[in-house]
């Protein structure tokens, strides 16, 4: 007899490209913090907060899946808005610092 589920098989983030990159952005802005800002410094927290949201919408978004297409939609959006701020704080972090910033097809 076949194995039928009322709710479809959905909700693995660990496999989840998205989730895999997340991750390793959070681990890379938490080293990035230590060693690059001073302790104190209001936007350690602000950067390890938005990597760990953009990290965290993802998995819950994944579960959300199971059960609501539009959650999981909302939950993507909330994520990437958050990476986004990220993006935003390591591009501050270079212009202050009069450093360039690289192109994403630079070697």
């Amino acid at each position: 007899m076949p194995d039928h589920h009322f709710l479809p098989n959905k909700g693995n983030y660990r496999e989840l490209l998205s989730y895999r990159k997340a991750l390793v952005v959070y681990d890379l802005t938490f080293r990035f913090t230590e060693r690059h800002l001073k302790r104190g410094d209001r936007t350690i927290d602000q950067m390890i907060q938005a990597a760990r949201s953009g990290k965290q919408n993802i998995l819950e978004g994944s579960k959300a899946s199971v059960t609501s297409a539009e959650m999981e939609l909302n939950l993507t959006n909330v994520a990437r808005a958050s990476l986004e701020e990220l993006l935003e704080d390591f591009h501050d972090y270079l212009r202050v610092r009069d450093q360039p910033t690289w192109d994403k097809n630079s070697p």
